[in-house]
């Protein structure tokens, strides 16, 4: 059986509680769109195969919840990380002042060089913006981060920030998945701690970057 995928990477989804985390999420995955959801318990998740550079990249998603009372659970997810997305919703300014205490957090638990992509999203509602697309540029070159306005309802940038992300992240691991696009060889697997979703295990040789 064809390989389905050739590296599995795990991403993040950080932001304040209502900043639209969620349908970000089904709008890249099933490319649906439901405005109603109710708030993330702990943390859910999502896998999306996409092609960049030749290769099948599993992207493993995870959507954490915003709620103080759930970020010491959340935080335990920082440290598998390989791409994080910082999400502020462009009609709440006090989700935007919060990326620093998100972007302080990311520098405490996640590993070095986890690849950052500042989110501001429901740029449809730009009836209700209280923040300007020039104060998150700003703030995603002072943390030296790529920027997206981003709109789950109107499938703005979504593709496009996912698929800048899973860039991101193969540059930054570019040695280790060099074998990856020349004659096959035993993958090379970390270890997923026991409560984490296992890659799947019909596919031949996959590599999970777990770093």
């Amino acid at each position: 059986m064809a390989k389905q995928y050739d590296v599995l990477f795990r991403l993040l989804l950080l932001g304040d509680s209502g900043v639209g985390k969620t349908c970000l999420l089904c709008r890249f995955t099933d490319n649906q769109f439901h405005p109603a959801h109710i708030s993330t318990i702990g943390v859910d998740f999502k896998m999306k195969t996409i092609e960049v550079d030749g290769l099948k990249v599993r992207i493993q998603i995870w959507d954490t919840a915003g709620q103080e009372r759930y970020q010491t659970i959340t935080k335990q997810y920082y440290r598998r990380a390989q791409g994080i997305f910082l999400v502020y919703d462009i009609g709440s300014e006090r989700s935007y002042q919060h990326i620093v205490k998100w972007a302080s957090d990311v520098d405490e638990y996640a590993p070095d060089g986890v690849q950052k992509i500042l989110i501001g999203n429901k740029a449809d509602e730009e009836h209700k913006r209280q923040v300007a697309k020039e104060q998150g540029l700003q703030l995603a070159r002072e943390y030296g981060m790529d920027f997206y306005e981003t709109s789950a309802c109107s499938n703005l940038n979504i593709k496009e920030s996912f698929t800048r992300l899973t860039e991101l992240v193969l540059q930054a691991h570019r040695k280790e998945l060099e074998g990856l696009r020349g004659p096959p060889r035993p993958p090379t697997l970390a270890h997923p701690e026991e409560d984490e979703p296992q890659p799947l295990g019909s596919e031949e040789n996959p590599k999970t970057c777990w770093c």
